[in-house]
């Protein structure tokens, strides 16, 4: 038993450290992964878009927004640029968008046609927003029982246009048993034998089991790490772009998804700058450019075959 399984960690390429499966990030904390230790050989051949937010069937708009734009618009004109900009330069890829259109799609719809269609890669599309500032101030004053003056407070809400730049996140550690569910609806993926056979006898209570399943988990992980690491070196390095970096934050469509995946926020939709670049012609195509390099590094990477 104990050959048969590490035989099987072997083949997932991982080392001792896949026994322990341990994971320690805290929610939004920035890190990096190593490439050496993330990629295995295998096809890169569907790859899902997700524009992100919509409009809702009421009319109204999901999402954030700036002084003239929504970020479902924004999103949305990406997505669709970054499909034709895929289809282009990588015909081998078939790409899958989770909408088309101006209509919302709930996140369980959009992880559901990811996990269907079998996605080796999930890049979602959002515009990021800060929250308004909230503070007291003195409006007046009223007089006590004696005559002392106390002063009368009311809280107030100004835009908080400080955040600019670019911020690549990945699923938190917080929160992984949709992903593994997620994982056991898709026991084919990557075509592993010794993934189906495991997963076909799947007992939850069978450490083996157990750490077959954990480590596809965490391969995954680890490769959504590398790729959103890739995209944000083309955004800072070629586009010169300001970035927060790459960090892991709760987030349905990602954690419901059995593939590498990354959320891109391409930019602060309420700061007046990047409003106008997200909604120019030139700054969407730079984006795409900057994410389709990626995928062709991540891609070149990840089906060179690898030896032992």
């Amino acid at each position: 038993m104990k050959n048969k399984l590490l035989s099987r960690l072997k083949k997932l390429n991982f080392g001792c450290a896949a026994l322990v499966i341990a994971f320690s990030f805290f929610s939004l904390r920035s890190f990096s992964a190593d490439r050496d230790t993330v990629l295995n050989s295998h096809k890169i051949k569907t790859i899902i878009i997700d524009a992100g937010h919509g409009t809702r069937s009421n009319g109204s708009r999901s999402g954030a927004n700036g002084s003239f734009s929504y970020e479902s618009n924004v999103t949305l004109s990406i997505a669709l640029k970054l499909q034709q900009q895929i289809e282009k330069s990588l015909p081998d890829v078939k790409v899958v968008m989770t909408r088309s259109t101006d209509e919302d799609v709930p996140f369980r719809t959009r992880a559901n046609i990811a996990n269907t269609n079998k996605g080796d890669l999930f890049i979602s599309i959002h515009c990021n927003s800060l929250p308004d500032r909230r503070h007291t101030e003195v409006v007046g004053y009223k007089k006590g029982k004696r005559g002392k003056k106390t002063p009368i407070y009311k809280t107030v809400s100004s835009a908080d246009r400080s955040g600019k730049g670019v911020l690549l996140l990945v699923y938190s550690t917080k929160r992984t048993g949709p992903q593994v569910e997620a994982l056991r609806e898709n026991a084919d993926l990557y075509d592993d034998k010794d993934y189906k056979d495991q997963y076909n006898g799947y007992d939850p209570n069978d450490p083996e089991s157990f750490i077959i399943l954990e480590a596809f988990k965490n391969r995954f992980r680890k490769q959504s790490i590398h790729f959103a690491n890739l995209i944000n070196s083309e955004f800072v390095d070629t586009d010169g772009r300001r970035s927060e970096g790459v960090r892991e934050q709760v987030l349905f469509v990602l954690d419901h998804t059995a593939m590498p995946s990354v959320l891109v926020e391409t930019g602060y939709i309420n700061n007046p700058d990047d409003e106008e670049y997200l909604n120019s012609e030139n700054g969407q195509q730079e984006i795409v450019n900057s994410i389709v390099r990626a995928i062709t590094n991540y891609k070149k990477e990840a089906e060179q075959p690898r030896t032992e």
